[in-house]
């Protein structure tokens, strides 16, 4: 089931627009139907309706007028045709329409995938393959990804071991447990051949298991795992080696969709962070104030872009049962605009747990911007952006770190040449690197210690008396006003921004 507001999301992305909707985006679609040209065609009133082989806009509202189709896809432009959208009030049914050079078999296969891949039928859904594998082998399963995340579990876990109970209310395997069943060979195993293995205890807390890969083709998606005291015969494990490949089926299944909703949803991420409709954010399901924008950068060696990827995944299917934020992957860096409130403990904790989800070599960097409303989410976007260039490992946040922001801006500026050539700074630089002084340094601590000798000396770990006779030194080089506040606060700015001193 999906509602009418996400299918238009998606297919927006092949030129599809909303003509039309007399009952609203939030009806809810579970089928999809192709028109017959031939033969009438039966649609459910949850149904969205292919209008294949229509020939002309009459035809086109002779069919909405006479469908029970909660929404009808047809080929053409906007606008809609009088008579079409005459025929939608009356029938209720939605109106797409779609560029006509997009083919139907791809608009099908769209919205076939989007529509039915999230229902949950019966044997259909994970966990009742799950409960199926559990009933057939006889012993509680959980279903794995290639990281050791769950991704559904059978509904009896009665007399689990630790192991099995800390990793459903965690929802991915111990690391410890993880590190026994790689030394035994088991991930090895899995991505060699699809034949299941029986795992004997291996810790206290680790009992015995019965486990099988779920693979489509070579590409290895996760793994069956049943907990079992002994062995099982050979019509347990044929048992378990159907439901890894129904497993399979349902893990494609999901990814495709999966994939849609992503790029979805970054299209609409991407728009409200360059200003667009604020509207899309309740079609995030984002609330209209109290926002931050978090932009995140991860390398892992020559796999920057990979592991880009990885956090864009990662961050769209999210760390636990629920996920806050939404995410878009601008070249690579990642976008996640969060509800936060005024402080910013969530999104530094959000970024902690995205650096759990990658790899351990993954480097993460990660800037936060300020709290803000719709319209002021491409400010703090731009905040993000200017606090990841400052992040050397932990994240940054603007609101601690906006002196530093300043600064850099204005280095930037120092590096475009706007920052005066002649004024005493100049000249304390120019005859640093003329013979090997130390003035420029000395007069930025002297500036830092706001005129307080004894503390510029301990900072520079020279004495008193050898900062007192550097100042005398550099007033002949050149004119210091150290008197002056106005142009105190003006050295102090461009000794920053000219040695990066931030």
């Amino acid at each position: 089931m999906v509602a009418l507001d996400r299918l238009v999301d998606v297919l927006g992305g092949l030129g599809t627009h909303l003509s039309c909707a007399p009952r609203g985006r939030d009806v809810e679609l579970r089928g999809v139907a192709l028109h017959d040209p031939v033969e009438r065609t039966a649609a459910a009133p949850d149904d969205v309706l292919l209008g294949l082989g229509v020939p002309s806009a009459a035809a086109a509202a002779r069919l909405v007028a006479g469908t029970s189709a909660a929404a009808v896809v047809l080929h053409g432009h906007p606008p809609l045709d009088e008579r079409i959208s005459a025929a939608a009030k009356r029938s209720g049914a939605a109106v797409l329409l779609v560029d006509p050079g997009v083919p139907w078999g791809q608009l099908a296969n769209v919205a076939q995938t989007l529509v039915l891949g999230g229902q949950r039928e019966g044997s259909g859904d994970l966990f009742a393959v799950a409960d199926a594998i559990a009933a057939v082998v006889g012993g509680p399963v959980t279903i794995e990804d290639q990281q050791s995340r769950v991704l559904a579990y059978s509904y009896r876990q009665q007399g689990v071991d630790p192991v099995r109970v800390e990793t459903i209310l965690g929802r991915r395997v111990p690391e410890e447990a993880r590190r026994a069943l790689d030394s035994y060979g088991v991930f090895t195993h899995l991505a060699r051949t699809d034949e299941p293995l029986f795992v004997p205890r291996l810790t206290a807390s680790l009992g015995s298991r019965l486990v099988a890969a779920v693979r489509a083709g070579r590409e290895l998606l996760g793994s069956v795992w049943v907990e079992v005291d002994d062995d099982v015969d050979r019509a347990g494990r044929a048992a378990l080696l159907d439901g890894a490949r129904t497993a399979a089926l349902h893990l494609l299944r999901a990814r495709a969709s999966a994939d849609l909703e992503r790029q979805a949803e970054a299209d609409l991420v991407i728009g409200v962070l360059e200003g667009g409709v604020p509207a899309n954010l309740a079609r995030l399901g984002l609330p209209a104030a109290d926002l931050r924008v978090i932009a995140v950068q991860a390398h892992a060696g020559e796999g920057e872009h990979g592991a880009a990827l990885l956090a864009f995944e990662r961050a769209t299917s999210g760390f636990g049962w629920s996920r806050p934020g939404r995410s878009a992957l601008f070249g690579n860096v990642l976008y996640t605009v969060l509800p936060c409130g005024e402080d910013a403990a969530t999104a530094v904790d959000w970024v902690a747990a995205l650096r759990r989800e990658l790899p351990a070599q993954a480097v993460v960097q990660a800037g936060i911007g300020g709290r803000s409303d719709a319209a002021g989410l491409p400010a703090s976007r731009n905040e993000a952006d200017e606090c990841l260039a400052l992040s050397a490992g932990e994240p940054v946040v603007y609101d601690h770190a906006w002196a530093r922001v300043l600064l850099r801006r204005l280095a930037t500026t120092a590096r475009l040449g706007r920052v005066p050539t002649r004024s005493p700074v100049a000249d304390l630089v120019r005859h640093d690197e003329e013979t090997g002084t130390h003035y420029a340094e000395t007069l930025a601590a002297w500036l830092a210690a706001q005129g307080d000798s004894r503390e510029a000396a301990r900072t520079l770990s020279v004495h008193p008396n050898t900062l007192r006779y550097r100042l005398q030194r550099m007033a002949e080089v050149t004119a210091l006003p150290l008197d002056d506040p106005e142009q105190r606060l003006a050295m102090a700015i461009t000794l920053a921004v000219t040695t990066n001193r931030f």
